[in-house]
């Protein structure tokens, strides 16, 4: 699909993502300039007609957009900051992977030099990018999202504009992180069980996935009763949730396995249960991890 009106962007690093996202550019008509610190990475998206600038200020200088895919912010102030006069007047989508207080940082920063930056979290891998069902997260000035939006429908076809807060897309690409590698590292755990007693990961593929498709409903079931701070042993108890847990670390353990994983859980649970937790809920565990342990 190509554009009406010819339209440019700049991409800048060209790691896997930034390439797909070069690359979705170039699928759909626009003009794209690139710069890499080894530009050789740019040679086949060159080959399909896109421009590599050979320095970050004349990457900037060509567009107005300036897809920033980096590996955290401080490599952007590396290459950014030595290039600081040519940032006036530009749009940064900002979608380099931080913490939150970070991406605020970054977007004063960005406002002293006169750009304006719009912090972005892609919840997909680079196979994921050009697609209509994948989906970014975006914060910043609402007004920039919405005059740039059929660019960043480029990267992904959803794009879901959380608030002005430039910290808030990266917060919720972070609450994805979190659940993320908790669960594969979950799954992995289990290969692990499954391998120490002769199992494969494909002997335990459906059991694993037909595990995590049942997820969605306690997480619907969970959330009104945290908001509303019910956490009545009505259901699931505290003290019979840290028998399993803990029913799970001596499997593990019996296995000869690592037990790094299942003892944090036992860990955690235990503290709910000195907490006086017991006849409550599991999500009671909640209310202890949105403080910082003691």
């Amino acid at each position: 699909m190509s554009n009406s009106a010819k339209q440019s962007v700049t991409v800048i690093g060209l790691g896997p993502m930034g390439q797909a996202m070069a690359g979705a550019f170039l699928d759909h008509g626009y003009d794209v300039t690139l710069w890499n610190r080894t530009a050789s990475r740019a040679d086949a998206l060159v080959a399909r007609g896109a421009v590599l600038a050979p320095t970050v200020e004349e990457a900037l200088a060509a567009n107005e957009l300036v897809v920033l895919s980096l590996t955290d912010y401080d490599a952007m102030y590396a290459l950014l900051e030595p290039a600081s006069a040519a940032l006036a007047g530009r749009v940064l989508v900002n979608l380099s992977s931080d913490t939150p207080e970070k991406a605020r940082a970054a977007a004063r920063w960005a406002a002293e030099r006169g750009a304006v930056q719009l912090t972005g979290g892609v919840t997909v891998p680079p196979s994921g990018i050009g697609q209509a069902e994948s989906k970014t997260f975006y914060s910043g000035p609402r007004e920039v999202f919405e005059r740039h939006q059929p660019a960043l429908r480029v990267i992904t076809g959803r794009t879901d504009h959380r608030g002005e807060d430039p910290g808030l897309a990266a917060l919720m690409y972070q609450i994805g992180m979190v659940m993320f590698w908790s669960s594969m590292l979950s799954y992995w755990q289990a290969i692990a069980l499954a391998d120490a007693n002769g199992l494969k990961a494909a002997d335990i593929l459906p059991h694993a996935v037909e595990t995590a498709n049942s997820l969605p409903g306690f997480f619907s079931f969970y959330a009104e009763r945290v908001d509303a701070g019910r956490h009545t042993g009505d259901v699931d108890r505290l003290a019979m949730g840290t028998a399993s847990v803990e029913h799970v670390l001596h499997t593990n353990a019996d296995a000869g396995v690592d037990t790094t994983l299942p003892a944090a859980l036992v860990e955690l649970f235990r503290r709910g249960l000195d907490a006086g937790h017991a006849a409550d809920s599991c999500s009671a565990l909640v209310e202890l991890m949105k403080k910082a342990a003691a």
